[in-house]
């Protein structure tokens, strides 16, 4: 006697009548009129709708002028690359910088390539030493967390020495 009761046919063939009977089923259903089910509760609409909201852009002013708010108030850049620096700012950036910025690429933050064609390197320094400050007062840090949506840059705790380090790596981008 089989688990099923008194049949004497074998368990594969009733499951393949069962499952022939559930896919009768189905298909008749699916094959009759479609009515619309009207549910109440939380529905959602999957699909695209344009929305009438326009970003608008923040004009972020390119200024070599402004040296920014920190104790860095000026910056000598020689001619050539320090090798050394370069290296020691590459760590440094790998390690406190690539979660939010990219050399080329725009992320969290803006990519650091060309930096020196839009801020002065007292301004970068000091920004890199002072977010907190710096997003408070200064008007080109303040338009800069407008634009990349108020995401705030945090503090790293880079000093004077590392700050420079960075700076000639962004020099080498």
């Amino acid at each position: 006697m089989s688990r099923l009761g008194d049949t004497s046919k074998p368990i594969p063939y009733i499951m393949k009548k069962v499952l022939f009977a559930l896919s009768a089923v189905f298909i008749l259903n699916s094959c009759g009129e479609s009515k619309k089910k009207e549910e109440s509760g939380f529905q959602m609409n999957r699909t695209k709708k344009e929305t009438t909201l326009k970003k608008t852009k923040v004009e972020v002013p390119v200024d070599l002028n402004n040296k920014g708010i920190g104790p860095v108030k000026t910056v000598s850049l020689s001619d050539r690359l320090d090798a050394d620096m370069v290296s020691l700012g590459q760590e440094i950036f790998e390690v406190k910088c690539t979660a939010c910025h990219m050399p080329n690429q725009r992320m969290i933050g803006p990519a650091l390539a060309g930096a020196l064609e839009r801020r002065s390197p007292e301004w970068i320094m000091n920004m890199i030493i002072n977010p907190t400050e710096m997003i408070k007062k200064d008007p080109i840090a303040k338009a800069l967390l407008k634009e990349y949506n108020n995401a705030i840059m945090l503090n790293q705790n880079v000093n004077q020495n590392d700050a420079r380090a960075l700076l000639e790596y962004i020099r080498s981008l």
